[in-house]
């Protein structure tokens, strides 16, 4: 019983890197599938888009569905364009534009499952072994001087059981794209996160009492929240079977809640930890020091991350 309490501690303390984890390891499941079950290449003038669209097009699929599900971004554009207004001071694109740091960690956030796609099925090599024995670049290589025989020949090695072992070629190129792809991808996040730390306007262990509040301000928000609502419903529910007029209660006023909906921006200058923290801090957003629009660096976003996650929005 203790192990599995550590184990669940250590997934709770990293659970970031545990859910890319599974996330990595179920497209990675997943392609497995698709290359041995779904994948059938038509050997023939086809091969090309064949194998490309097997290769890119779950990856674009994948790529897009990060961004849907993406809480941040949710927040980020959730009520931009109030009382339906049409200009284009208000578009998606414009708001997204104003936010690049935002913009680039969740296009960084979207793209592990596409890129794990991608990498797994270089290092299988089916699709892109199908998609090279069909383009005319590709098989000018290994079929110089060789004739139009080579050509043909080529275009039916993904249904050749006895593949020459000139042919064979193909496969380790798409292995060592794979492999030079994860490469790229580990080498790129390492140095990211060196320069995210680098950059943190907080100390290391500031950054750790950060994360814990943000956590627990949302455990008790959560709580405020359901029993603010449970109270305002049995009000309302009362009144109307009743007939009465329902007595004076106080709730956040859309103002209110469109201010602590702003994502928030850590600053060494100021010792706040959430829109929240600073909203309730600077007489409920009236300061001249309660700012929307500001910039978010690239890896502090985990505080509105852990509220909008856990929020389910």
């Amino acid at each position: 019983m203790d192990k599995l309490r550590g184990v669940l501690d250590i997934c709770i303390r990293h659970q970031t890197v545990v859910g890319y984890s599974i996330v990595s390891l179920l497209t990675a499941v997943s392609e497995h599938i698709f290359s041995s079950v779904v994948f059938k290449c038509p050997c023939n003038s086809g091969n090309m888009v064949y194998g490309f669209a097997f290769l890119i097009v779950p990856a674009i699929i994948l790529f897009l569905l990060g961004y849907m599900v993406n809480a941040r971004m949710r927040r980020l554009l959730t009520g931009s364009c109030p009382e339906k207004s049409c200009s284009c001071s208000c578009s998606p694109c414009r708001i997204l534009a104003s936010h690049p740091c935002i913009l680039l960690e969740e296009t960084v956030r979207a793209s592990v499952a596409p890129l794990t796609w991608i990498a797994a099925a270089l290092l299988t090599g089916s699709f892109y072994v199908c998609a090279a024995s069909g383009n005319s670049l590709i098989k000018n290589f290994p079929c110089k001087d060789k004739g139009q025989e080579c050509h043909e020949q080529l275009v039916k090695i993904p249904c050749d059981k006895n593949i020459p072992g000139e042919f064979l070629s193909l496969q380790a190129e798409s292995q060592l794209f794979g492999w030079l792809l994860i490469a790229c991808i580990v080498i790129i996040a390492l140095i990211s996160k060196c320069v995210i730390h680098c950059c943190s306007p907080v100390s290391y262990l500031q950054l750790k009492f950060w994360k814990i509040y943000s956590k627990k301000e949302e455990e008790v928000f959560e709580i405020k929240a359901k029993e603010h609502a449970t109270r305002l419903a049995e009000i309302n529910t009362k009144c109307f079977f009743e007939f009465t007029r329902p007595e004076e209660f106080k709730t956040p006023s859309n103002e209110d809640w469109r201010m602590i909906s702003f994502l928030y921006t850590p600053s060494s200058q100021e010792q706040y930890y959430s829109t929240l923290h600073k909203y309730v801090n600077t007489n409920r957003g009236q300061s001249d020091t309660f700012r929307e629009g500001d910039q978010i660096p690239p890896g502090f976003g985990f505080v509105d991350e852990i509220s909008a996650n856990e929020s389910g929005f």
